[in-house]
């Protein structure tokens, strides 16, 4: 199936389309092409600022979920309190996401992460 094909609407070739130059974007930093918890993952590291080789379990799933906060937190539903001592950005949960369907979902976070990579 093309990329870019006639039966999409203008705004989801544009969406597909700048999936794709994001995800080429990171392929071209680091080798291989991400999919969305890699994309989370190296959003989690910049926010940190840390970069490590090898990073135990519980640290990938904080930097996620940091990631997660960042994305969201400009719609109101994550708000930054604090960075602590060891330079770990902190967040509050202020509203509950809206329940979505899985498709929803990754399509929602597809475009947070589209966002986070156009502004650096």
């Amino acid at each position: 199936m093309p990329l870019l094909n006639e039966h999409k609407s203008e705004e989801e070739k544009s969406f597909a389309l700048r999936w794709y130059e994001v995800r080429n974007r990171i392929k071209e930093q680091f080798g291989q092409r991400p999919d969305i918890n890699a994309m989370l993952y190296i959003i989690g590291m910049n926010e940190v600022g840390i970069v490590k080789d090898n990073w135990e379990k519980e640290e990938k799933q904080d930097l996620m979920h940091i990631a997660i906060c960042k994305l969201f937190s400009p719609d109101g539903y994550y708000r930054y309190t604090h960075t602590d001592e060891d330079g770990w950005p902190h967040y509050e949960a202020n509203a509950s996401l809206p329940p979505l369907k899985l498709k929803e979902q990754d399509e929602l976070l597809k475009k947070k992460i589209i966002d986070y990579f156009e502004t650096l």
